[in-house]
């Protein structure tokens, strides 16, 4: 297996990648934020300039121009009809605007009126000329910077109180082409890409340690193969490297577990035969009774014991299954034999159906029970257990039934005795290896039977427990469906 990166290593790498985007983002923003504050500045500085050039007739500056309208676009812009001039633009957006030169004298009431042709929109520029502002120059530099914050190409037509109408050129200042490069967008756009990059980087790692505890929690109950494989950092492959060799040492044991207990099994066979031979020439049939009895149970205990082992093992392969069709073979078998096993029937789902014109009295109809319960599962093993549970049953009550509830995620096999004077924690107790209850000597039986029960439902994601039933005690064996 090759070894990846650490998670040290790999951490510590986007860290510093998140740093440096952080970093690169902040510097993109900052920048831009402060290149748009000169360029809003120096619009708002413009306004101050030609305000000064209309009052006095100076210079506006470099970059602003100062042009008398001719006489007939001249009286164009005297009825306010500015979107006709010759160097308007098409289509043409005006805003009018008026502002007081001197609101403060109750006499003198002339304005600075100012004419804003666009070709995009029309400025808000409501909230300006009605503040208590009571400068007309800053006026105009808050109109010319709500200008130049917009990307277009207005045109500015003003006259300053009595004096002939001029049009006023600043696009070098308030125009689209000065403004300087927004970056705070790609600087966003390049935080959320660091971002998205690093919790991908973050979901796929962990997946990859989530992918792998699921893969060895189901392992038990799907069959999972001898070593793992898995693509991730350097902890995660220490980690699978750790489980498989775990793995092959326990596969080992429980091999090893088996031949021994085979190669036992194999070599009383002889001897046990032998005993059974010289049994059989025992005049004495009570003594011979006795001892095939001893014999049995002694062959018997080793039967026991190897199928345990063999369950521990998992050699039988899950697969698909009718557990519905399972159960009721495995009782018809019982009742075959003439023991009383039965299975509960579920109540019959009874719809309801609504009245009509011809029939005021609403119908009641039964939908027939056709349900299967599929699952998978290993079929021999499954039947053993049941098997157990339904042994179990008729040894310590007079009959057991079998029933079967399901959800959308398990299956749960319920084997229900009659008249069985253990309470949950006694039978809990037998639950262990060769332990046996109370009436060991009229029962035959070596203890492994609940413990084969609960080694199979925990190979197939389940459990098994008891609960106190209506006429006895309730076995419980709870598999996963899928």
């Amino acid at each position: 297996m090759t070894r990846g990166l650490s998670l040290r290593v790999i951490g510590g790498s986007w860290v510093a990648l998140a740093f440096a985007s952080g970093v690169t983002s902040a510097v993109l923003w900052l920048g831009s934020s402060r290149a748009w504050d000169r360029h809003l500045t120096q619009a708002y500085t413009a306004g101050f300039s030609v305000y000064e050039a209309l009052r006095t007739g100076a210079h506006p500056g470099q970059d602003i121009s100062i042009t008398r309208l001719p006489f007939d676009a001249a009286a164009l812009a005297e009825m306010g009809d500015f979107d006709r001039l010759p160097s308007a633009p098409v289509p043409a957006y005006t805003t009018n605007v008026s502002i007081l030169i001197n609101p403060s004298s109750p006499t003198e009431r002339d304005v600075l009126s100012l004419g804003i042709v666009s070709d995009e929109l029309v400025y808000p520029v409501s909230d300006i000329v009605v503040s208590s502002n009571p400068v007309p120059a800053e006026k105009l530099g808050n109109i010319t910077r709500l200008m130049a914050t917009y990307c277009s190409e207005p045109v500015l037509y003003a006259r300053y109180a009595n004096a002939p109408w001029k049009r006023v050129d600043g696009t070098a200042i308030w125009g689209c082409d000065a403004a300087p490069a927004d970056m705070r967008v790609p600087a966003v756009i390049a935080a959320v890409v660091a971002l998205a990059a690093l919790l991908t980087h973050v979901g796929n790692t962990t997946a990859s340690f989530d992918t792998f505890g699921h893969a060895l929690r189901s392992r038990r109950r799907f069959g999972g193969p001898k070593s793992y494989d898995t693509e991730g950092p350097a902890e995660l492959r220490e980690i699978v490297e750790a489980v498989n060799s775990y793995l092959e040492a326990e596969r080992e044991q429980l091999a090893k577990r088996a031949i021994v207990l085979s190669g036992v099994s194999h070599d009383l066979g002889t001897p046990a035969t032998r005993l059974r031979l010289r049994t059989a020439l025992i005049p004495d049939e009570e003594l011979r009774g006795k001892l095939e009895a001893d014999i049995d149970q002694m062959t018997g205990m080793i039967e026991s014991v190897l199928t345990y082992t063999r369950s521990e093992i998992s050699v039988e392969e899950p697969r698909p299954l009718s557990l519905t069709s399972l159960i009721d073979a495995l009782v018809a078998d019982y009742q075959d034999t003439g023991r009383p096993v039965s299975v509960h029937e579920p109540d019959p789902l009874v719809v309801e159906s609504a009245g009509s014109l011809f029939m005021s009295r609403r119908g009641q109809s039964t939908v027939p029970d056709e349900r299967r319960v599929l699952v998978t599962a290993r079929p021999i093993a499954l039947q053993r257990a049941i098997s157990n549970l339904v042994d179990n049953a008729l040894k310590y009550g007079r009959r057991a039934v079998v029933e079967l509830q399901t959800d959308a995620e398990t299956a749960t096999i319920i084997v229900e005795d009659e008249g069985s004077d253990y309470s949950i924690e006694d039978v809990e107790r037998l639950m262990a290896p060769f332990e046996r209850g109370e009436n060991t000597m009229n029962i035959s039986g070596v203890g492994l039977g609940l413990t084969i029960v609960a080694t199979v439902a925990n190979q197939h994601g389940g459990m098994l427990r008891f609960e106190t039933g209506a006429k006895g005690l309730r076995a419980l064996l709870t598999i996963q469906r899928t």
